[in-house]
């Protein structure tokens, strides 16, 4: 498909990745280098070989977009709980268990083989890639709100909202014990653990600063709470991490629930009995709000609790 935008006066001066990918439909610079790299892009009948040439008013750009090629993860027909979908995204209630991205020990049967599958030519291309844009990720284990985007514009502007944390995201936690104080900021850098390299830690060098809000929803039982959390950032195993590092792991939680209150809560009969079946850490992504980014209506969404954490809180009830 080829394109044509023209400078005008104001755009002189301006670097040609930056002025194309500023005009040509919320297309990322990164994308524009690409093509431009690929010989895809003219600027007056020659072809465009520099990112960083200075525009001048009036020259004509020519960018021809090739065809979408079809990604590597090949679709598969999986179930999918469709909370709401248009042309431009797409969002998803995820169950425990399924991993969103192909990796190496989960090749397939992942959100984006499902999304594929799903959406087929509704995908627009990202990146030249017939592709789901998955701009937030969840854990394998934990459940809930996700939204991907289905095009490069709506990718470019979802990724944006995630970025100035103007997104909206809270999650349900059931945890060991009752937080004092009941609701708080928890802030603390989170990076790799210096011994353990599987998992997350809050570190004092080299971590990417996080901070958690939660706020206490009601005492179950007399061994656990659940919380509302909040997140002004989206480091990998935040919430988990944050939590345990005040006392109070995640109830189910196999990595970061090995915390002294963690096994203390769980030591006996009672609390074995309520965990029995329950093979994930209690977490789900219960709501989700963001601006259309391509209407810039406000949309937001909310998940009940899953069956499964349900029925934990009602045999922790009982303990």
């Amino acid at each position: 498909m080829r394109h044509i935008v023209v400078a005008g006066e104001a755009d002189a001066g301006e670097r040609a990745d930056r002025f194309l990918a500023a005009h040509f439909d919320g297309t990322s610079r990164s994308r524009i280098k690409g093509l431009i790299e690929g010989g895809a892009i003219s600027v007056d009948g020659q072809t465009l070989s520099d990112p960083a040439l200075r525009v001048k008013a009036g020259q004509t750009f020519a960018i021809l977009v090739p065809e979408p090629v079809d990604a590597d993860p090949r679709p598969q027909e999986i179930a999918l709980s469709i909370v709401y979908e248009d042309e431009e995204v797409i969002v998803v209630d995820k169950p425990a268990g399924m991993v969103v991205h192909p990796a190496p020990g989960n090749p397939d049967g992942t959100l984006v083989n499902a999304l594929l599958a799903h959406c087929g030519p509704s995908l627009q291309g990202i990146g030249g890639v017939r592709r789901p844009g998955i701009v937030h990720r969840i854990d394998k284990d934990t459940s809930g709100l996700l939204v991907s985007a289905k095009t490069e514009a709506a990718l470019t502007g979802l990724q944006r909202q995630f970025a100035d944390h103007s997104a909206a995201r809270s999650y349900a936690a059931v945890v060991w014990g009752v937080p004092n104080p009941l609701q708080d900021t928890i802030e603390g850098a989170i990076g790799r653990h210096p011994v353990d390299r599987q998992r997350m830690a809050i570190v004092a060098r080299g971590g990417r600063h996080a901070l958690t809000r939660y706020r206490t929803v009601r005492r179950v039982g007399t061994r656990a709470a659940l919380l509302e959390c909040r997140l002004a950032t989206g480091r990998t195993h935040q919430i988990r991490v944050h939590l345990a590092s005040r006392g109070h792991p995640l109830v189910g939680d196999p990595v970061y629930g090995r915390t002294r209150s963690g096994r203390a809560a769980s030591n006996d009969d009672a609390a074995r009995a309520a965990l029995d079946g329950f093979a994930r850490q209690a977490l789900h992504a219960a709501t989700l709000g963001f601006s259309h980014p391509i209407t810039g209506m406000w949309l937001e969404f909310e998940s009940p609790l899953p069956q499964d954490i349900g029925t934990l809180l009602a045999r922790l009830e009982l303990i």
